[in-house]
């Protein structure tokens, strides 16, 4: 598949410390996507990464949920939100990019999650599904059409995002060995069937053609 064309954008979702090893929210080899996205880079013209950006009391935080626990999953005002650790807190070292991620890359950085009362797993809405990150008119000027995800996590922000960038008229491609998955009460299979029914293209690093 050609990658490098213009009409065709990487986006590498949360890269970060908190979400690698040692971090508030470590997800099981994440630092093993760092290889696998610098070389999708080396394929693309262009590239856009996301940034997880939490005030220190945003409410996905279990710790603002009196007798609740991390990762339970609590209603609130836009529907069902799973409850975290608290990580990538705005300004802190967990918040920064995976030492390794070759960030030079980047035409564009998109913070995601700074608003204290919605979390936002997916680049382009947050998960009242009305608040937008602007990545959409960004990518429309830019005159994107494909939008290829890698990065952290498959099964949340990733996914969610190739899920937005399909129903916001973009070819929509994961790039599936350069992501790992937080793996939390079957999200994996659940992400699995929703992006198959979406039409949600796979591929991996060696599949991309610079």
């Amino acid at each position: 598949m050609q990658a490098c064309g213009d009409e065709n954008v990487l986006v590498v979702v949360d890269v970060q410390r908190d979400f690698c090893s040692g971090g508030a929210l470590a997800i099981e080899d994440g630092d093993a996507v760092v290889e696998p996205v610098n070389r999708s880079m080396d394929r693309f013209r262009h590239v856009v990464l996301t940034q997880d950006w939490h005030p220190p009391d945003h409410r996905s935080f279990a710790t603002q949920h009196a007798g609740r626990q991390a990762y339970d999953v609590v209603e609130m005002a836009y529907g069902p939100q799973v409850l975290w650790p608290v990580h990538c807190v705005a300004g802190s070292p967990g918040a920064e990019f995976h030492p390794e991620l070759r960030v030079d890359r980047a035409q564009l950085i998109v913070r995601k999650g700074f608003r204290a009362g919605i979390d936002s797993y997916s680049a382009f809405r947050e998960n009242d599904r009305r608040t937008v990150t602007g990545l959409t008119g960004y990518l429309r000027e830019r005159g994107f059409k494909r939008v290829f995800l890698a990065g952290l996590a498959y099964d949340y922000c990733v996914g969610y995002s190739a899920l937005d960038a399909l129903e916001l008229g973009f070819e929509a491609w994961v790039v599936v060995d350069a992501c790992r998955s937080v793996g939390l009460a079957g999200s994996v299979a659940r992400m699995d069937r929703m992006l198959e029914q979406a039409g949600v293209g796979r591929v991996t690093v060696s599949e991309l053609a610079g």
